[in-house]
């Protein structure tokens, strides 16, 4: 990543001392104040190759969607980084399979029903109010709409095909209209207003379910899934573990950033590996002797409970759990 290098231009930027050094003869002309205040205009898209699979114009100003009816064989599209607006001017990619237009200004899904063949589209980041537009994408297996003004699940039925739905950081309060999604196995609904798992029943084949920072206060109705390996709800208002007795495969489980004062009712989970509890309020060291069911564990996370505060709180951990190698960031000696 050019994280440093960004952060040293920026404080470049802002740096008086440095823009009080300038001097007159460094100062840009007006001729090279015109020429890059021409390159902030929105570029268009130029086609170099008609025949090429896989086009990338992330972060090239790009302001419209157009001239790519030269493409006839292309199958990845990639926008990310951009300002286009609006979805238009693709009826003619029908061998497309893959659309990235992450974090652009795009308000409305829309015009994508020429594009039969796609199998990933991401439209995270932008500002999307409303799932729509998907009739025809019956090929679709992944779907992220991550970061954009949500706040229904809706119009995804159809959806056979589909194994990831990415709908994070938006403003949905309710789980549902998942029926016939019956090879999802990932959900991702993070950051959003849920305040009950629910509706998931249809959902056999899911693998991960993220439902982390959201409003929850039970663990409930996990029932049916049975083939869950990954559960994440961390940052909520839980107070108990409870409600995973059918989940027997699971191998991760975040609870960090709760209320819950026992570990309790895991004893059952013999494949988990990963078992993240920090910053919850377990004050009990036979809390952590309920894990000797857990032969498999192999991560543990307890900082910021009040059984950190015991100053042989690693060692502790360690003499009840000898198999885990790691605990919290640190890997075990």
């Amino acid at each position: 990543m050019a994280e440093s290098s960004a952060d040293d231009a920026s404080k470049g930027e802002t740096n008086p001392g440095l823009q009080s050094s300038v001097s007159v003869d460094t100062c840009p002309s007006m001729e090279e104040a015109d020429d890059r205040e021409e390159d902030d205009k929105p570029k268009e898209i130029l086609i170099v190759d008609p025949d090429t699979d896989e086009l990338d114009m992330n972060h090239q100003r790009i302001g419209k969607l157009e001239n790519l009816e030269p493409l006839t064989k292309v199958e990845r599209l990639y926008f990310r980084w951009n300002f286009i607006k609006k979805i238009e001017n693709l009826e003619t990619l029908v061998t497309l399979r893959e659309l990235e237009l992450y974090d652009n200004q795009i308000t409305c899904i829309e015009n994508l029903d020429s594009l039969v063949n796609l199998e990933i589209l991401d439209l995270s980041f932008n500002r999307i109010r409303e799932i729509k537009g998907l009739e025809n994408l019956h090929n679709l297996e992944k779907l992220f709409l991550c970061a954009n003004k949500i706040s229904r699940i809706e119009n995804v039925n159809h959806l056979k095909k589909l194994t990831l739905l990415e709908l994070g950081d938006n403003k949905i309060r309710v789980i549902e209209n998942l029926e016939g999604l019956d090879n999802l196995k990932c959900l991702y609904l993070g950051k959003n207003k849920i305040t009950k798992i629910q509706n998931l029943e249809t959902l056999k084949t899911l693998d991960v379910l993220s439902l982390q920072c959201n409003r929850l206060t039970k663990i409930e109705n996990l029932e049916t899934l049975t083939e869950l390996d990954q559960l994440y709800l961390s940052e909520n208002g839980l107070t108990r573990i409870e409600g995973l007795d059918k989940n027997l495969k699971m191998t991760t489980l975040d609870l960090a950033n709760n209320k819950i004062r026992v570990i309790e009712n895991v004893d059952h989970l013999a494949m988990l590996e990963e078992f993240w509890m920090n910053d919850n309020l377990v004050d009990d060291w036979t809390s952590i002797e309920t894990l000797n069911s857990n032969k498999k564990l192999v991560t543990i996370y307890l900082e910021h409970n009040p059984v950190f505060k015991d100053p042989n709180y690693r060692r502790k951990i360690k003499i009840s759990l000898p198999w885990v190698s790691q605990i919290d960031a640190t890997l075990c000696r």
